[in-house]
């Protein structure tokens, strides 16, 4: 449907026609700049401190966020990425043709525009640029979205106006930003957060690599896959669920660790804590095992905290959280024991089990696998209570098909999960390298759960075979970094953390 301006989208524009009429390019192919608004601050104020300060000139750019105009004589704020910087202007600067576009207004406030002149501070004592030369880069014709606020007696700010709403925030994620520096900073803090991960893992000699993201069979996780077709080899594929499998490969290859920063997909709910994409972290190095994977996994989550927010004690839904390690270590059987009362060992089985949590009154989906239930106990009962960062292991072997067997006890495997503010944040293995091991896992799984179940997890003969070739033992680890970033810089939802969220249709 064509664009139907509003009334102020209208006025700008026949401005932009007036423009056009005198002759004025409203959106110039060429730009220049020399300084950023706080470079050109920073130069002024450190040519100020000199015994005779030389003169700074500078040509910035930006969007208008402030037009005062008096007479001859106008003020005009401009913002970039690092900040405002105020233009002063004056019709003998700048001669009557370029003033009149200020004067007839017809720049606005959002408009982009260029100046240059030379660093000068005002009666008043704002460091501001004695523009000699004004330049039009580009016409906004759709004014930005306004939030308003009101302080109510008790102190708490109230939002309200035209985008105080969240949900159109996500649909306009442009506009957010450009109107909420605080959504700025958000994000640039989660780009400090994956910087620092890539930076700890390089330096402890890992190798950042790609796999692919179009795979002919899905794997590495439990999740329902979205599916594709190659329509010139007529083929299906799957966006991936997981990097685990081809990073694996890698160890069979001759690499003693490899890491992979990127995006995977799982055909899943919506939630605040999911998004169908999101970013994914995922290492393996060989000869160790998932207590090494543990330590660095403390390691690497107090670091990016400290490089992102200069602390590893970090505040998350009013709570204070400290990172440093070490961390809470706590075997699954007992945490569950811990919060559930129920001792699951008592219940070998699945039948057993189910009967248990309904004689304790407890809701469970009926027919789940032995595993599931030990799964659903943490769930509802422990996970919501693990704020202070806690290492949880020794899972259930029937839900952990890709780790190696807890020593003495066929039942658990050398797994664990990672906790903060009462959230899961990684998952992690002492990686099985048996490949007749793994084969049968595969087997198990395919009986366990039914073909579509979420948890299936197809067999694939081409890392059965590199598996054959020789494995190196080794350790694993995923982490979503989307629920790290929720997490240390204190946000509500995967969405505050997502530049562009998944959202549903508009009706």
């Amino acid at each position: 449907m064509p664009w139907q301006p509003n009334k102020l989208e209208a006025e700008r524009l026949e401005k932009l026609r007036e423009l056009e009429a005198r002759g004025v390019a409203a959106y110039p192919a060429r730009v220049r700049r020399t300084h950023s608004a706080a470079q050109a601050i920073a130069a002024f104020e450190a040519a100020e401190a000199q015994p005779e300060p030389p003169t700074v000139e500078v040509t910035v750019c930006g969007r208008i966020r402030r037009v005062n105009i008096k007479g001859k004589l106008a003020f005009m704020h401009i913002e970039d990425e690092s900040g405002r910087v105020q233009l002063f202007l004056r019709i003998n600067d700048l001669g009557e043709d370029t003033y009149a576009l200020i004067a007839d207004k017809l720049v606005d406030t959002d408009d982009f525009v260029q100046a240059t002149g030379e660093m000068m501070r005002t009666r008043a004592g704002e460091v501001s640029v004695l523009t000699r030369e004004f330049v039009l880069l580009a016409k906004s014709l759709s004014p930005l979205p306004v939030i308003k606020q009101s302080v109510l007696d008790d102190g708490t700010v109230v939002e309200y106006g035209e985008f105080n709403d969240k949900e159109t925030r996500y649909r306009q994620r442009y506009a957010d930003l450009a109107v909420n520096r605080s959504v700025r900073d958000t994000f640039v803090k989660r780009s400090r957060i994956t910087t620092a991960c890539r930076r700890f893992l390089d330096d402890i000699g890992f190798l950042e690599v790609e796999t692919p993201v179009l795979q002919p069979i899905y794997g590495g996780a439990a999740a329902r896959p979205f599916t594709t077709h190659h329509n010139e080899l007529d083929q299906q594929l799957f966006l991936r669920v997981s990097f685990e499998l081809y990073l694996k490969r890698l160890l069979v290859g001759g690499y003693d660790g490899v890491y992979e920063i990127g995006r995977d997909f799982r055909n899943e709910g919506v939630s605040f804590k999911h998004n169908p994409e999101f970013t994914q972290l995922e290492f393996y190095k060989a000869y160790i095992d998932y207590r090494g994977v543990m330590e660095i996994t403390e390691r690497m989550v107090a670091y990016a905290a400290e490089y992102a927010t200069g602390s590893t004690l970090i505040d998350y839904h009013g709570q204070q959280i400290e990172l440093k390690p070490p961390w809470r270590r706590v075997t699954m059987r007992d945490i569950v024991k811990e919060h559930s009362g129920i001792d699951y060992m008592d219940y070998p089985t699945a039948e057993l089990l189910e009967g248990e949590i309904r004689r304790r009154g407890m809701q469970v989906k009926p027919g789940l696998p032995w595993g599931k239930l030990i799964e659903h106990l943490f769930s509802d009962y422990a996970e919501p209570k693990l704020i202070a960062p806690t290492i949880v292991h020794d899972y259930p072997r029937d839900i952990s098909p890709f780790a190696k067997r807890v020593v003495g006890d066929d039942l658990h495997v050398e797994r664990f999960e990672f906790y903060i503010g009462g959230m899961e944040l990684g998952n992690a293995f002492t990686e099985l390298n048996d490949p007749l091991d793994q084969e049968q896992r595969f087997l198990d799984m395919a009986q366990t759960f039914r073909a579509g179940d979420d948890d299936e997890t197809p067999l694939d003969e081409d890392y059965l075979r590199a598996m054959r070739y020789g494995m190196p033992p080794n350790g694993g680890f995923g982490m979503g970094l989307d629920r790290l970033a929720m997490v240390l810089l204190d946000q509500p939802s995967i969405r505050d953390v997502l530049l562009f969220p998944h959202m549903r249709d508009l009706k």
